[in-house]
């Protein structure tokens, strides 16, 4: 009876390491792929332009654009850039309803 729950108990083992192998197999395989040589050359820019007084509230880089969003005096902005050139593509004030 002891044998047979120790057998047992070998086999889940096994088959818990065999998972977590596996899983370690998959994340050094996604981690090898270069996707991030790729998104290196969507965000080559080396400066943004905002005007000068600029307090930064956030940024986010997404799809090739960084969007950061800046509050200067008492106005609150969005600027979205093109992440390789660092051109402006739009500007949004952000207003109180």
């Amino acid at each position: 009876m002891l044998a047979r729950a120790r057998r047992s108990f070998l086999v889940s083992i096994g088959v818990l390491l065999l998972g977590f192998i596996a899983i370690a197999g998959v994340l050094v395989y996604r981690s090898s792929q270069g996707s991030g040589q790729q998104a290196a050359g969507q965000y080559a820019a080396q400066a943004l332009r905002l005007p000068q007084g600029a307090e930064i509230v956030s940024a986010a880089a997404s799809g090739g654009t960084v969007s950061v969003t800046y509050r200067i005096g008492p106005s609150l902005q969005v600027r979205i850039f093109d992440g390789a050139t660092g051109e402006m593509k739009q500007q949004l004030d952000i207003v109180t309803e």
